[in-house]
């Protein structure tokens, strides 16, 4: 993806976002895989308690699909392998590199998106340069080990109320624990957009159930 697309994306993020997992069926490339094949045009690799070296050869192809499908490909916290692979950008964790330091190693080009949980987090991750936040949890969600406080709707809606009166226009994505039945009630907060991934792993058949997701968003956007 040229920096012309990259800017397209930071303009307009797509409401529904993936994050790869992994349960008894499905590896994190299967994940990302189904997700793709059911329409989503952006997806996160995030695997931790690994190596850089062991997460390389799942990168690579995770970028090698997302490219043929045409969609975004970000990676979490490894701001290493995002420069040395190309991917399209980064997605950092409170416990990440800063995002400050992350601009300056990768540049403008690079997409960059913080973890927030309040509007500090909000404010300290623009003022660092940060293209998009990722606020949550919803709820309690398994995927997350060091879990910050939950939001719920009154979380998101104040937020998002606070944004405002500060001037900020930064994207937010809500995360963790989102399921089908949450989305609209999401989306009405004011937030951009919205991240998944049991949601869609645990389905009967993933490719379906994403299709109908992205379906049901369509006229939000």
């Amino acid at each position: 993806m040229n920096s012309t697309e990259q800017y397209k994306w930071r303009e307009h993020l797509p409401m529904l976002q993936f994050i790869s997992h992994h349960n008894e069926r499905y590896d994190y490339l299967d994940s990302i895989r189904l997700a793709l094949q059911g329409g989503c045009r952006w997806v996160q690799l995030r695997v931790k308690k690994a190596t850089d070296a062991e997460v390389l050869p799942l990168a690579v192809e995770a970028q090698r699909m997302c490219r043929e499908a045409g969609a975004v490909f970000i990676i979490d916290d490894r701001v290493e392998l995002v420069q040395r692979l190309g991917a399209d950008g980064v997605h950092l964790g409170k416990e990440d590199m800063p995002i400050a330091e992350a601009r300056r190693v990768l540049g403008p080009d690079y997409i960059i998106g913080g973890t927030a949980n309040t509007i500090a987090d909000v404010q300290m991750h623009a003022e660092a340069g940060a293209d998009y936040i990722g606020c949550g949890p919803f709820r309690f969600t398994t995927t997350k080990e060091r879990l910050s406080p939950v939001l719920g709707l009154d979380g998101y809606r104040h937020i998002m109320d606070q944004m405002r009166q500060l001037g900020l226009s930064l994207p937010v994505v809500a995360i963790g624990g989102i399921t089908d039945a949450d989305i609209l009630d999401v989306l009405s907060t004011g937030v951009s957009g919205i991240a998944l991934s049991g949601a869609v792993l645990q389905a009967p058949d993933p490719v379906a159930e994403m299709q109908r997701l992205l379906e049901r968003v369509k006229g939000k956007e």
